[in-house]
């Protein structure tokens, strides 16, 4: 019996068991060959859609400040026979245009990176397949980044007023315990921030004065910025160019800054000289800071989403998890994580300010736009 017969035979032996047979009555050879024709197209074709990614290629669209181990994409790539490429595409809202503008037909997989900042814009373009990961129960429900699955939380980071100890102590000055004090003569020309139209942190900072004046009091987030001003407040494009340009902890004239609470510890790792403390402290005032969440996200028309999905399983895991923070300064999401013994320096705010994703997403650029037009203009 030929190979075509016995598949001709298997096909009509499973036609009598599904009871399409008749008594009396058998499938001739030509129908029964068109059939097995049709059966093969449709198998290749559900194999097609759900076979393994037949590239091996995983390619993540990230921010600039990306930074993994080499061994732990590697230990990724070996499990899954797959080659990693990480694509960084500048801060994350420059990153997010891109992803919007290659809406798709995206040259990533995966878009690592977006935050609590910038989720509303990315849910409302539609950017984002959904996806479910197998360590999603493990995070704590406060890092919960979108409850609809599109994006999955990876990290955490807390953005506050950093100080420079020595600075201060010359000036004779105590770290502020509200913000209202930095619009008094005391602290007059010794702040930077970033610009929340252009920068990360920046946005943050301005949402967490909206959350701490409101928008609407007798005193509100805009009359805070107003008086700012008029206290001579250093607007900067990026934190690179506030934090070594303008801080004074490299060669600037301004003892505060707005950066993150890990940065102290940053600083005590970085150092070149054995120290017992950091040479900056962090502002942690009251719903004052802003807890930034970031997540990765499967990008709708990803070439590799078998892969994708995989590798955001192995992102939530502890080889990961315990792998960045001493590269990026971020908190892993996952509890069991261990985080370096130098993180006791990256202090934990005890009352960010309360406001929510959704919030944000509706009306961040309202938000921009009016500091825009009170601080810049």
């Amino acid at each position: 019996m030929s190979h075509l017969d016995k598949v001709a035979f298997l096909l009509f032996r499973t036609t009598e068991q599904l009871g399409l047979k008749k008594e009396g009555t058998m499938f001739s050879r030509p129908t029964v060959l068109v059939m097995v024709l049709l059966m093969v197209m449709a198998l290749a074709a559900c194999g097609s859609s759900s076979s393994e990614d037949e590239n091996r290629e995983l390619v993540i669209m990230t921010h600039d400040s990306f930074n993994i181990g080499e061994d732990v994409i590697k230990a990724f790539e070996e499990a899954n026979n797959a080659t990693v490429v990480i694509q960084p595409a500048g801060d994350t809202g420059e990153a997010l245009v891109r992803a919007i503008l290659e809406k798709g037909n995206p040259s990533a997989d995966l878009f690592y990176g977006i935050d609590n900042t910038y989720l509303g814009r990315a849910l409302d373009e539609g950017i984002f397949d959904t996806y479910e990961p197998e360590g999603l129960h493990n995070i704590p429900e406060q890092f919960i980044l979108d409850g609809s699955h599109h994006v999955t939380s990876i990290d955490y980071g807390y953005v506050n007023l950093n100080y420079d100890k020595a600075a201060l102590a010359e000036a004779g000055l105590e770290p502020p315990v509200l913000l209202e004090q930095l619009t008094g003569r005391d602290w007059k020309g010794k702040l930077v921030v970033e610009n929340p139209a252009t920068s990360s942190p920046g946005l943050a900072f301005l949402i967490a004065t909206v959350a701490y004046f409101g928008e609407d009091g007798t005193y509100d987030y805009l009359d805070f910025w107003a008086d700012m001003r008029e206290n001579d407040v250093l607007v900067k494009d990026g934190w690179s160019d506030a934090y070594y340009g303008d801080f004074t902890m490299y060669g600037g004239d301004r003892p505060l800054v707005v950066s993150y609470a890990t940065s102290p510890a940053a600083e005590f790792f970085f150092s070149e000289t054995p120290l017992t403390e950091p040479p900056t402290g962090n502002i942690l005032i009251d719903k004052a800071t802003f807890l930034q969440i970031e997540g990765i996200g499967i990008l709708k028309g990803a070439n590799s989403p078998n892969l994708a999905r995989k590798f955001i399983d192995f992102a939530l895991e502890r080889r990961f998890q315990e792998d960045f923070p001493d590269k990026m300064f971020v908190y892993p999401v996952n509890p069991d994580a261990a985080t370096p013994d130098f993180f006791k320096f990256a202090e934990v705010p005890a009352q960010p300010a309360g406001i929510s994703a959704e919030e944000i997403g509706k009306k961040r650029e309202e938000w921009i736009d009016a500091w825009t037009a009170v601080v810049l203009r």
